[in-house]
């Protein structure tokens, strides 16, 4: 089989995993094939937590087609025992002949064993195929795997002058409806969301993934103060769980409310974005979207929360010098200590431009 044909499976694994967008976390998106004489005989993806991985779904459906076949996954198969049996066992007794492996599996359980496990059990295998496509499908995973913490998105969409809203505080709509629709579909790859007490204040926001898919995120509200509005759409938790993280409070009514309306409130010494993030980390998440206002962003970025940003830009002036901008004070007073974005990309989404960059 070719070079071509390989990157080929490898980016339909990808395409299977991602099938399961937003839903497997801690754990990652798998993608696997089975090929049988140049044809397809079978194709699985994990769908979440404690459910058979993709390379079992996949060789169930090829059967006994599986015996001498071409196995592609996007992450090396696991050689351990978790919530579900190791991959590796099920490659071999399957009698596979070859396994093609995106990328090696950063999880120190797995970490080459997986590989080597095939390799002793005389299977050849061939590693690195798409490998950065296979990566990037699961940076978030990878990054909470070596840090201990989730993978930290901020988006914000501003006006031609940097603004995110006008000085009487309105933005609704700086961005078009397509802008909007690929927001949705970033919260619904992502575990949680974050915003501030001044944005739910503000915009009432939703936070949801508007049924572009059946994930919703965590909503995740971040107050010191917890004056909050007793009516914020973000209360209806039959639509998708809240969590408000707060400084110590006395009982209250809002709170009493809140409780009932099945909204969970951790209270905090210390609340921070590390802080937060340590405690959805906890609690299996991979990746965060802080879609907060200008205030917490700055302390997002500048406590190492933030390694993704998607920035909208919006043909539109709207001026005002107390109009707010994206991020607030980060103590940089020299252009050369600008942060910068590396591997950059820019979409377009009719009239509106989107950056996506990483965060050094």
């Amino acid at each position: 089989m070719t070079e071509d044909f390989d990157t080929l499976m490898m980016r339909r694994c990808i395409e299977l995993a991602k099938k399961a967008l937003g839903k497997t976390s801690p754990n990652p998106m798998v993608g696997a094939v089975v090929v049988k004489d140049g044809e397809v005989v079978g194709e699985g993806f994990h769908p979440g937590v404690g459910q058979p991985h993709a390379e079992v779904f996949a060789l169930q459906q090829a059967g006994e087609a599986a015996r001498g076949a071409t196995v592609y996954v996007n992450l090396e198969p696991c050689n351990h025992y978790g919530r579900t049996p190791p991959c590796t066992e099920a490659l071999i007794a399957a009698g596979v002949k070859r396994v093609v492996v995106g990328m090696i599996d950063p999880d120190e359980r797995v970490c080459g064993r997986g590989i080597e496990r095939l390799r002793a059990a005389g299977i050849e295998v061939k590693v690195g195929v798409a490998q950065e496509e296979c990566f990037r499908l699961n940076e978030a995973f990878v990054h909470r795997v070596k840090t201990g913490l989730p993978f930290g998105i901020l988006k914000y969409a501003m006006t031609l002058d940097g603004k995110i809203a006008t000085a009487t505080g309105d933005s609704k709509w700086i961005t078009g409806e397509s802008s909007r629709h690929f927001v949705h579909q970033l919260r619904a790859a992502c575990d949680a969301v974050v915003v501030g007490g001044n944005t739910i204040r503000r915009d009432n926001p939703l936070l949801t993934s508007h049924g572009v898919s059946d994930h919703n995120p965590l909503r995740v509200v971040m107050t010191r103060t917890f004056v909050l509005p007793p009516d914020a759409q973000l209360w209806h938790t039959e639509t998708a769980p809240t969590i408000v993280f707060t400084g110590k409070q006395e009982d209250s009514p809002l709170k009493q409310q809140l409780l009932a309306r099945g909204v969970e409130i951790v209270e905090m010494e210390d609340l921070t974005p590390s802080s937060v993030m340590a405690d959805l980390v906890r609690r299996g998440c991979n990746s965060v979207l802080w879609e907060c206002g200008g205030f917490l962003a700055a302390q997002a970025i500048a406590s190492g929360c933030v390694q993704k940003v998607y920035c909208f830009i919006a043909p539109k002036i709207v001026g005002g010098s107390n109009a707010p901008t994206p991020v607030a004070d980060l103590n940089i007073h020299s252009m050369q200590d600008a942060l910068s974005l590396h591997n950059l990309v820019v979409h377009r989404f009719h009239d509106d431009v989107l950056l996506e960059g990483y965060l050094s």
